[in-house]
């Protein structure tokens, strides 16, 4: 029988039989080099060291840019029409927020409070991605973070598990559309499990120590979300759980993510993470690392080797050969259900045919303004009026597109991004713009502060576009200040000291420290790092365009002291009310600002909330008590004041949008549910509902409601 008639080789029998078919007709040594992912080249991310490897046209993955389709098309024609079996090879990437049309990075997106919008990034990065030759993106992350000291804050979701699961779950939908299998998909995964943004103090690739019930109640949660919206793979994580190294944790790897929760993709380790366990005091054997990893439940070694040790650690029967053939099995279910038998190769396209299209900048955009979040507004000094004659734009993010492209930033053309500078005499066509570099974002330089401060003085108002710089945050970016570096700081104060209104705009990858710079602004936008979007976006805001509706998805603390510091913390022995009651003495104990914080340009007020316990509803009336049309998120957040496993002091249990008219007022209506919502989670993962008093809050309004047992 030829290779082309091989049941596998047919589309029209289920995936099942196609696997084990396939499966049946390999050797051992094509079973492991499926379980390898190698880099060709020099890899272009900066924390993987090393050149790659040679290539071996059986191999399973490759994990880099290859330079487009062409030249995946070339390797891809080895392995499918070259080798005994044709497997084709699964190509990834890092696409993170954008490949050549670049978007917010994820925590600001979270700060947009809108899953479509993210579905709709990923999908169009899906599409640009997919054109270059990437099958496969190591994305979204579903860490919680605690710790904005740790620099991949930037690449989730914010500090609240519901939500970040809701976000993941939009950006599975995005990458991997209804049917993975199309043109123009990308298979998503899930990263990183579990756990790894528990780290102490910020650092990177550090242990985690974790109860049971936050494993369950915090860092689960998000995962399950993804697995249950469809997500292919997933990627084991760096860190050690309580001793435990994530790569090697059965417990997680198999008995949750496959026995509880039914996964059937594939897990896949971070970068050298099973040869990694050594530095974590596991093992120094790379054939135990092997068996720890293979058996625990992670099925694909990312650059490093330590699987070409299978085939002798089947013959001395220290690894059982349905462990190996479990995790191949895995690796082609993927492939088969990705297309990739079917259409192993891509159209060369030129990538100015599927990049940066009109339609694709349109939604980075709206992207980029939905994701600003306004953190002060003293006087009502934004939106600007477009009619003045002299505005001064001061500092080093108004010229650096660097700075809007971010981290994690894949195939963005800094080139193609626009800046403020670039952007804002299109807002402003009546205005003359004093342009001045100000200072470094780095460095003790003052030098540029004479050429600031003289164009100040020239106007009316003053923006200031200060911020962290494109490479500040990401992947091995941990700081222990988060404050501002260099002088920014001291810029700001210098023209403040010259009485003109300051706008401030504040570029970063994570939460600043903003008490030594928010006395000396008139208003605030927090701005993140927004993609191709960002400059255009802003400038919506400033002029009123676009009512600012962002809210933060991660605490702002007031110092570095208070970290860890997030919104769904347990009380306290003693209540805020005693005068021993563990606050900080020297500190104001409350968030600089808070988790769900962001200010608009109208009011909204909330009234008349009531709970039927019989339908399980509450109601809110939402009103736009301002002058300009406005988007409210609606938070509805839970406490279980009284029970046997005690509750956090609030937990959001939903969100929703709602855009009203001046004056115009909506009654908002929840939904909830006896163990979605009002169960807790107990150490081992179990659902728990505990009937009695409860307490429903949403705005400024607040409800006790009991439910008893059924």
């Amino acid at each position: 029988m030829k290779q082309n008639e091989y049941p596998y080789r047919n589309p029209a029998l289920p995936l099942e039989e196609r696997v084990e078919d396939l499966l049946g007709r390999m050797t051992l040594e094509e079973k492991v080099d499926q379980l390898m992912q190698i880099t060709i080249g020099a890899d272009t991310n900066p924390n993987n060291a090393g050149d790659g490897h040679s290539f071996r046209p059986t191999i399973g993955s490759v994990l880099s840019y290859s330079g487009g389709a062409k030249n995946r098309n070339a390797f891809q024609r080895l392995a499918v029409e070259h080798t005994r079996l044709g497997i084709p090879i699964i190509w990834g990437y890092d696409v993170i927020h954008g490949w050549r049309t670049g978007f917010p990075i994820p925590l600001a997106q979270a700060c947009s409070w809108d899953p479509s919008l993210i579905e709709a990034g990923c999908r169009v990065a899906a599409r640009e991605s997919y054109a270059a030759g990437i099958d496969w993106t190591f994305s979204p992350m579903l860490d919680v973070p605690h710790d904005p000291r740790w620099g991949r804050v930037m690449e989730g979701y914010g500090e609240d598990p519901l939500a970040a699961g809701i976000f993941g779950a939009a950006a599975v939908r995005g990458y991997q559309g209804d049917d993975p299998s199309q043109p123009g998909t990308i298979a998503a995964c899930l990263k990183h499990f579990v756990g790894y943004a528990a780290i102490e103090a910020g650092h990177d690739y550090a242990y985690t120590d974790i109860s049971s019930r936050a494993l369950h109640e915090i860092y689960l949660p998000p995962f399950h979300a993804g697995v249950k919206a469809g997500a292919m793979t997933l990627m084991s994580a760096f860190n050690d759980i309580t001793g435990t190294p994530a790569v090697v944790n059965h417990y997680t790897l198999t008995e949750v993510l496959r026995d509880r929760w039914g996964f059937k993709g594939f897990v896949v380790s971070d970068w050298d993470g099973v040869i990694q366990v050594e530095n974590q005091g596991y093992t120094s054997d790379p054939a135990e690392m092997c068996r720890a990893a293979l058996t625990a439940g992670n099925d694909m070694e990312m650059n490093s080797t330590s699987y070409r040790n299978i085939p002798q650690l089947v013959a001395s029967g220290r690894l059982e050969m349905q462990v190996v053939d479990e995790a191949v099995r895995r690796v082609l279910r993927v492939k088969f259900a990705k297309g990739l038998f079917e259409h192993p190769y891509r159209d060369e396209v030129a990538p100015e045919s599927v990049s940066l299209l009109p339609e694709s900048l349109e939604i980075a955009r709206e992207a980029a303004r939905a994701s600003m979040v306004l953190l002060k507004n003293e006087s009502d000094t934004l939106p600007l009026k477009t009619t003045l004659r002299h505005i001064a734009l001061i500092g080093p993010v108004a010229t650096d597109p660097e700075a809007s492209a971010g981290a994690w930033a894949a195939m963005v053309l800094p080139e193609t991004v626009p800046t403020l500078r670039d952007v804002i005499g299109k807002y402003f066509p009546e205005s003359e713009i004093h342009f001045a570099h100000g200072c470094d974002y780095e460095g003790d330089s003052e030098e540029g502060f004479a050429e600031a401060v003289a164009a100040a003085e020239k106007s009316e108002v003053v923006i200031m576009a200060l911020g962290e710089g494109g490479n500040r945050s990401g992947e091995n970016r941990s700081y222990t200040n988060i404050a501002l570096p260099g002088r920014q700081a001291a810029l700001l104060r210098r023209i403040a000291e010259l009485g003109r209104p300051v706008v401030l705009l504040v570029s970063s990858g994570r939460p600043i420290l903003y008490p030594e710079l928010e006395p000396f602004a008139n208003a605030i936008l927090h701005i993140w790092e927004c993609g191709h979007g960002a400059a255009a976006g802003c400038c919506d805001i400033l002029t009123g365009a676009y009512n600012p509706s962002g809210r933060l998805a991660i605490t702002f603390p007031r110092s570095v002291g208070q970290i860890p510091i997030y919104y769904n913390r347990h009380h306290r022995a003693r209540p805020d009310s005693h005068s021993w009651n563990g606050t900080y003495f020297d500190l104001d104990d409350s968030p600089m600002y808070p988790f769900g914080y962001g200010l608009s340009y109208t009011r909204f007020e909330y009234s008349q909330m009531s709970v039927s316990v019989p339908e399980l509803t509450a109601q809110v009336t939402l009103r736009n008590a301002g002058e300009r049309a406005g988007k409210e998120t609606v938070f509805w957040f839970l406490s279980d004041p009284e029970a046997k496993l005690t509750q956090p002091i609030r937990r959001l249990i939903a969100f929703e949008q709602i855009e009203l008219a001046p004056g115009e007022e909506q009654i908002v209506t929840l939904h909830f549910d006896r163990m979605r919502d009002l169960a807790y989670i107990d150490p081992t993962g179990r659902k728990v509902f505990e009937p009695g008093r409860f307490i429903l809050s949403v705005g400024s309004e607040k409800a006790e409601f009991i439910v008893r047992a059924e």
